[in-house]
């Protein structure tokens, strides 16, 4: 998968998924280094993932690809865009237009399409009938879960203004949810101007350790997984150095949790940019779609 910025972050979950439900090797690469470096893409197919369809880096990847003989697909919102000449096959999110810049519905609606392809490829071996029918019924359910979300808004804004004080935030979470505090560090550096770096959780005692602060706070995604656990004993080794720890907590969606996730990290900045007077729709020094090299 090739991807930039907030595509990418989608193209990480989207591997997650193709591996652990299709059990099919899956690399993903910023496209701007893809098209710097030497893969051996042998019998690969190659997945560009670009909101707008005229992402530079994106469609200069998926040309390369093809010049090595690769399928190619790309997903995109736009029909009409200069992705969809190049690849071979095409899936539509078909988000509707998407005024601000930092990518909200369209992260998701990405998100989406990753999942359904995922489960088009799953093996019988690895998923029978009746568990595939229940994943389809948890994207019926999407709506709802992320309306839980909105309903407790007023809290959500609430951190956002205490984060709202702040120069610099971390960023943490383990397994599918280290790609999402990826995204929301994303959306806050974005929108609020404040410096935000994501880590795996378990990667912070190799060295970001020396960067945690009083002042420093700490937006940690748990999920009542696999690393449920390992990231408790993460939070716990966070607040022995001082910090302020908000947590994401789930309340026990398994399944569905990184798209419900992201819409609680895209809130908790939205609330921080607007305590901080920030433009959040037209961020300074970025524009909608990257169109040059």
């Amino acid at each position: 998968m090739v991807a930039c910025g907030t595509s990418y972050h989608a193209a990480l979950l989207g591997a997650y998924l193709f591996e652990k439900v299709c059990r099919i090797p899956t690399r993903v690469k910023i496209s701007s280094e893809f098209n710097h470096c030497d893969m051996v893409l042998n019998k690969t197919w190659v997945l560009g993932i670009t909101q707008s369809g005229e992402t530079t880096d994106t469609l200069r990847a998926l040309q390369k690809a093809k010049g090595l003989g690769c399928s190619t697909t790309a997903i995109t919102n736009v029909h009409g865009s200069s992705v969809t000449r190049i690849a071979d096959q095409v899936f539509y999110t078909y988000s509707g237009p998407e005024i601000g810049v930092a990518a909200t519905k369209t992260f998701l609606t990405k998100l989406t399409t990753l999942y359904l392809l995922a489960l088009s490829f799953v093996p019988t071996s690895v998923l029978d009938i009746k568990d595939y029918r229940r994943l389809i019924e948890e994207l019926k359910f999407l709506p709802s879960k992320v309306q839980r979300v909105l309903d407790n808004e007023e809290v959500i804004a609430r951190y956002g203004k205490e984060l709202s004080r702040y120069d610099n935030a971390f960023y943490v979470g383990r397994g599918i949810n280290y790609p999402v505090a990826m995204e929301g560090a994303l959306k806050l550096k974005e929108i609020s101007y404040i410096h935000a770096e994501a880590y795996a959780a378990g990667e912070l005692k190799h060295g970001p350790f020396a960067l945690l602060r009083a002042n420093t706070p700490v937006v940690a995604i748990t999920a009542r997984d696999d690393t449920y656990q390992p990231m408790l004993t993460s939070i716990r080794e966070i607040k022995a150095r001082g910090p302020q720890v908000i947590a994401l907590a789930e309340e026990g969606d398994r399944d569905i949790d990184p798209f419900v996730n992201s819409v609680a990290l895209q809130l908790l900045a939205y609330y921080a940019a607007k305590e901080r007077g920030c433009s959040i729709d037209l961020p300074a020094n970025l524009a909608k779609s990257v169109t040059v090299p």
